[in-house]
Parts: structure tokens; sequence; C-alpha cells
């Protein structure tokens, strides 16, 4: 068996160091990807600083990783040798718990996760048969990783909490996951507002699919919003002032977070009291919820914009997305 050849943190915040391992013989449900592209996630810059406590080493992150399928488990039967899948956040999970058994897979008790462990910054992948997610015909392969976590992440609101097409949407955060929730909330009929305190990138959020968009250092601008949105999707991963997002929502309107917020999120029960409002949090989406993510991009023309730097490279690309110039996902190529 040949050995795979990944990059690797072997000590909280240190440089990734090359690191081969044997993965054994394919498991009877499992697939064996040859990595082309993987994208580098700020989760993937979480994990390698423990910044979450629950990181272990030596620790191979990665999980918005693309490849052709090499080999395949005795118990695999819908996929084959040759095909070209993307693998995200999850890389098994048990299928007879009650969220796996009702295709809610990405909840399943006993998950694993890519980012945990054997991830994707390495030149082959194995996982689960379900969650290699085929791409369709039309996708660009090189830059399709960042849908398999950034993508996914701002998609799958807009199933779960049925967000209407008639509905006035508001995005906080306009970067790695900002640009692409402003692209779905676009083509999915809504009215769109981005707020951003850059206002350099105006000219480029609407052409992206903002009808408005807002600087949120400007106090009257928000107070001008009071009553306005059916949603609110929060990409950021910092405090903010809620009470004023709350106070911009339409009645039974909703605050939906996708960004992990590493403090309590300071929300008073007035401002949800008042007009039935409700706050909430979202995680990533099923195989099929991806697959329906997918079609959705090739149907409008929806892809991440992105920078790549060759997996050889990966401590400068790590280097270059701390420093907040990354526009707006780095991807690594094999």
């Amino acid at each position: 068996m040949t050995k795979i050849r990944a990059y690797a943190a072997m000590q909280a915040g240190e440089e990734l160091q090359p690191l081969s391992y044997d993965p054994g013989p394919i498991k009877h449900a499992e697939v064996e990807i040859a990595v082309t592209a993987c994208g580098l996630c700020h989760s993937d810059l979480s994990m390698i600083n423990n910044d979450w406590r629950v990181s272990r080493y030596p620790l191979i992150a990665g999980h918005e990783a693309i490849g052709t399928i090499t080999d395949i488990g005795t118990g695999v039967t819908h996929l084959k040798v040759g095909q070209i899948v993307g693998v995200g956040w999850n890389s098994q999970s048990c299928m007879h718990c009650s969220p796996c058994l009702s295709g809610s897979q990405q909840r399943c008790r006993d998950l694993v996760t890519t980012i945990a462990g054997h991830g994707g910054f390495a030149d082959r992948i194995r996982v689960q048969d379900i969650w290699a997610v085929p791409l369709p015909d039309g996708m660009d392969a090189a830059s399709a990783g960042p849908l398999f976590c950034g993508g996914i992440t701002v998609f799958a609101p807009f199933l779960d909490f049925d967000i209407k097409p008639t509905d006035r949407v508001g995005i906080i955060g306009i970067g790695g996951l900002g640009h692409l929730a402003v692209q779905f909330a676009r083509a999915w009929g809504c009215d769109v507002t981005a707020f951003t305190t850059s206002m350099d990138k105006e000219v480029e959020l609407k052409s992206l699919g903002a009808h408005n968009v807002v600087n949120t250092k400007d106090a009257d601008a928000l107070k001008a919003l009071r009553g306005s949105f059916d949603c609110i999707l929060s990409t950021v991963n910092v405090s903010l002032p809620w009470y004023k997002y709350m106070a911009s929502l339409a009645p039974k309107g909703r605050l939906i977070t996708v960004g992990a917020v590493g403090e309590p999120m300071a929300i008073p029960a007035f401002s949800m009291i008042t007009g039935q409002k409700s706050v909430a949090g979202s995680d990533t989406g099923s195989p099929d919820v991806v697959a329906k993510m997918l079609e959705f991009c090739v149907r409008h023309d929806i892809k991440p914009m992105v920078e790549y730097f060759p997996m050889a490279d990966i401590n400068d690309a790590i280097k270059h997305l701390k420093s907040g110039k990354a526009r707006y996902r780095v991807v690594l190529t094999n």
C-alpha cells in the first residue's frame, strides 16, 4: 500500500510539515480520492492553532477537497473509479442514528469530521462513500472546493429556514462566506443587502448580486433600516452590536449565525419578544443538500472567487489568509 503524503501540524500554531502515513486496506464503504485541489479555510487555521480546544496532533487539516476516485471499497456501488468528487466538513457518519435515518447525516451522533485528522492537505484522502459528492457537469473542478464548506454553510439556511424569494435578506460580513451568500440570495430571488465595513467593495458586491450595500460603521444607515429584513445571515466570527441588527428585522424576522463567534451573543430578550423575532444557528448540510447546492451553482453560474497556491507552498498560503488579504477564498493545488 502506497503511503499518503500530507502536510501536518505537529503542535499548535506551528508551520505545517510533510508527513506520510499508511491508510491500511480500504474499508467496505470507503473511497480513496487523489486530491487535485483543496480549499484553505479559517476553520483550518482554528484547528491548526487549537483555538477550539479539540485538536489532536499531528493534525492533517483541509476540508474542501476535490479530486478523482482512485479506489473503492467492495460495498460501494454508486461511485466509480475515475469519477470527480468533492469532500467537505464531514467524512463519516454512522447511518443508523435518528439524524442519519432522517436525512441529516451532518448531525450524526458519531460524526467524523474531515478537518480533525486525515484531511485534504494531502495527495490522497479516504472518506465514507456518501460524503464523496460527485461534481455535476459544467462545474469547474479547480475552484469548486470552497463550495463544500463555505458554500454549503450559507446555502443550507435557505432550505432549513424556508427563506422565500419574496424575502428581504441581509448578509453580514462579505468575505469567504459572505460573497457566496450574496450570490445565493440573489439567485434565490431575494432582495439582498450586504453589510460591510469596507465600502471599497461596493461595486464588486453589486456585481455579485447585492441590491444595496450598507456601511456598518454608519449608525444612521443602520437606524434607517429598522424593521426591514425577513432574515439576516451573519457570517462573521466576532461580536457585534446584535441589538442593532435585531432592530432591523421585520416582525417574525430571524437572525441566523453561521460564524463561530467565540463568546456569548448578547441578545436582549425584548429584541426577540417585540415582533416575535428569533435567533438561530446553522451547520453544514447532508450529502443530498450538498448535491442540490452544486446543481444550483451550475444553474445560476455561482462560483467562489479564489486565489491559487501550490500545495507545497501551504505555509505561504496560510500566512496570506492570516493577513486578511485573501479575496475571497484560497485553494491549494496538487
